[in-house]
């Protein structure tokens, strides 16, 4: 077991998604796309990809496995020589519980009566149960138990006559948060759900597109970004051209036809060195540092203040906060004050020890010279369970700190994410817990002063600074796509 699954008290992603069309170097581009997504997916991964043996026929080859993109493609030999083609689709994976199984590691191949198809999905679906219900009923067959493998069932299903209208077909029947990449015999499809929930970009490198959840992974591949791929759009590249087609699913015009981007994509989800629904998100996080700054400085006795983050997420978070105190005239130097282990890899605990704490100290370790006799402020971008954040507050202290001051530079987290982000339950988030009460929250983790930023300072900080643009559900409640009374939370399987 990962110790992301033990001790990070964050939020997970459950999924990364990547695709190319248009090269013989397809599986290996897919790859190293994959390795720029692992943050999305820790758990597993897998990489289909289609050979063309003659005009009408086409294989497809796959691999998959548990654990990291380095470690399940670790063999170059049997890479090279099993995943060929000029086009494929890879899948990095975060599981929840009790689903670690390897049936449900993506991407899902199947082969019906119009061909090849493959599809790698990142969100959730938020009536597929009652969708797979209804297939079981009707005589199909899973192998899995996430609910990605609804969709191939409703395409492969679908009584229309082409792959495309199966495809938007399908789509128009499932409700919740989707950003897919589909590989068939004769191209590579991206579609996003209608309010846009999830990131999904394309790009184009040479003579060959490429399409990902995040930049980054065409600035490893050396690709160029184009644009988003829009909320309700069915994009379609083969060897001819790019086409595109909107989804009008009938559940989104009974709701809204404005999208509902994850705010939470910019707080902590998304690598700094991305850009996401057509904004940096390095340049978002440091509005962010600069807004907490804003509502809540911290001026010390002597007005001399440390600013550390909490690696790594939060690292531009902290630049935006530093600087803004500097701006107002405090007293602040930004320092490296916890260092982030990046190389634990699967390690044990052995009976009777602390799992979180030891899973802290394995993951982090203290500046001892910089925290000594100091106000420290510690940057985060959240807090959910709360228990890391007591644990970290606990490590720091051993350094000597005179006063530890915790800024948040997101409001607090006081519902469960039912569109693609792991969070636990509403019992188990701290901020629920004690009513949203900061007091409470401040004793609980033990430190000297703690604030959130507020959810307009949040607004603030990103493109449009409208709620009528974001999903703020983990927030507010505001869930913006209905969930099925038998929809258990959070849950990505089935």
């Amino acid at each position: 077991m990962h110790y992301s699954d033990l001790d990070l008290d964050k939020p997970k992603s459950n999924c990364g998604i990547f695709g190319v069309f248009g090269t013989q170097l397809s599986a290996t581009l897919t790859y190293y796309g994959l390795l720029a997504l692992q943050h999305r997916g820790q758990e597993a991964c897998g990489i289909t990809s289609c050979e063309s043996l003659s005009d009408s026929r086409k294989v497809f080859h796959s691999i998959n496995g548990r654990g990291l993109v380095s470690e399940v493609f670790h063999d170059e030999k049997i890479f090279k020589s099993n995943l060929v083609g000029n086009s494929s689709i890879g899948h990095n994976r975060y599981s929840t519980t009790g689903s670690d199984y390897l049936e449900n590691i993506q991407p899902f191949n199947v082969k019906y009566k119009l061909g090849n198809l493959a599809v790698s999905h990142n969100g959730n679906l938020t009536n597929a149960k009652s969708l797979r219900k209804e297939l079981e009923d009707s005589g199909s067959i899973f192998r899995s138990s996430s609910d990605t493998e609804v969709i191939l069932h409703l395409i492969s299903r679908s009584q229309k006559e082409t792959q495309i209208a199966q495809i938007k077909d399908a789509l128009d029947k499932i409700k919740g948060a989707f950003s897919l990449v589909i590989l068939t015999d004769n191209a590579l499809i991206a579609a996003r759900d209608g309010y846009g929930i999830r990131p999904l970009v394309l790009g184009e490198l040479d003579n060959s597109y490429v399409v990902a959840s995040e930049t980054c992974a065409f600035d490893l591949i050396g690709a160029k970004s184009i644009r988003d791929v829009q909320p309700g759009e069915i994009l379609v590249i083969n060897h001819d051209s790019v086409k595109s087609r909107q989804v009008e699913s009938f559940w989104l015009d009974e709701i809204s036809d404005l999208p509902k981007k994850c705010i939470f994509e910019f707080i902590y989800f998304s690598r700094p060195d991305s850009a996401i629904f057509g904004e940096n998100v390095d340049k978002v996080r440091r509005k962010l540092g600069k807004n907490l700054a804003l509502e809540s400085p911290v001026v010390a006795k002597d007005e001399k203040v440390s600013v550390i983050s909490v690696p790594d997420s939060s690292n531009t978070i902290a630049i935006g906060y530093q600087s803004q105190l500097r701006k107002q005239g405090i007293d602040s130097k930004l320092e490296i004050g916890l260092i982030r282990s990046h190389y634990v890899g699967r390690t044990f605990i052995q009976p009777g020890q602390d799992k979180r704490e030891l899973a802290t100290r394995i993951k982090f370790n203290t500046v001892k010279g910089v925290l000594q006799n100091q106000e420290v402020v510690v940057v985060d971008d959240s807090i959910v369970r709360g228990t890391t954040s007591k644990m970290l507050v606990k490590l720091l202290r051993e350094a000597g700190p005179e006063k530890i001051h915790l800024r948040i530079s997101s409001p607090p987290i006081l519902y469960p994410c039912h569109y693609g982000m792991d969070f636990p339950s509403r019992e188990e988030l701290v901020a629920n817990q004690f009513n949203g009460d900061i007091t409470l929250i401040k004793e609980e983790i033990e430190v000297n002063t703690l604030q959130y930023l507020s959810f307009q300072g949040m607004l603030n900080s990103v493109p449009e600074q409208s709620p009528e643009y974001y999903c703020t559900a983990c927030f507010n409640g505001d869930y913006p796509i209905p969930v099925d009374e038998n929809f258990k939370k959070n849950e990505h399987e089935v």
